[in-house]
């Protein structure tokens, strides 16, 4: 099964069992690779998991091989996420090219170790229902938080998916930074935003640092 537009993006965070089969970890990421799939993999700080992995690709089918892989090389999956890359709704008007990149994004991005992954909502409350918000409110909250966010160009790349039927939350939010401390300052500034500080939940975060697969087991 293929995606028609944009890629399938599964995050994967996991430990490591005690009979973790290192060189069938590794097929398994090469195998992801083989179809076509993007496979970053991140070291995660905290009792929540030990690894990160994020996985792109148009076959759906490749993820869930990939999935199955690393189980039987003994990683034990603690926690996942299911998204899709999307352009949202307030971007019309971009360049093509921004809009490419959205639906078909390049990763990891040079320079940018640090990296963190949470999932969000909004709100649907009597006092602060996002979709009952008409939609020239919810664009200039969104254009808002584009200004905010743009104050860490250099030091950021964000990767935004949708999972609205797919997964807990409404979107995922996948950061890579050039260190933990911009993680934190984008975050916190982030939510003083109408948009966030009115509308927004959010879901757990894994943060850790990239490192190659055969570190990594």
């Amino acid at each position: 099964m293929r995606m028609e537009t944009g890629l399938c993006v599964l995050h994967l965070f996991g430990t490591p069992r005690k009979s973790v089969d290192r060189d069938a970890v590794l097929q398994a990421v090469r195998a992801a690779e083989a179809d076509d799939c993007q496979v970053v993999t991140a070291a995660i700080l905290g009792h929540k998991a030990d690894l990160a992995f994020m996985a792109l690709g148009r076959d759906v089918t490749a993820l869930r091989r990939f999935q199955t892989a690393l189980n039987a090389a003994g990683i034990s999956i603690a926690d996942s996420y299911l998204s899709i890359t999307e352009v949202s709704e307030y971007a019309k008007g971009m360049p093509e090219a921004a809009l490419q990149a959205r639906l078909y994004p390049e990763l990891p991005p040079d320079d940018k170790p640090a990296f963190c992954f949470y999932p969000m909502s909004k709100r649907r409350e009597g006092h602060a229902n996002w979709y009952a918000t008409p939609f020239d409110e919810r664009r200039d909250m969104m254009m808002e938080h584009g200004s905010s966010g743009r104050k860490f160009a250099g030091k950021l790349v964000q990767l935004i998916t949708g999972s609205t039927g797919l997964d807990s939350h409404e979107w995922g939010v996948t950061l890579f930074a050039i260190n933990l401390e911009v993680i934190k300052d984008v975050v916190y500034t982030l939510r003083y935003d109408k948009g966030s500080a009115l509308y927004g939940e959010f879901g757990d975060f894994y943060v850790g640092y990239l490192a190659y697969v055969d570190d990594l087991v």
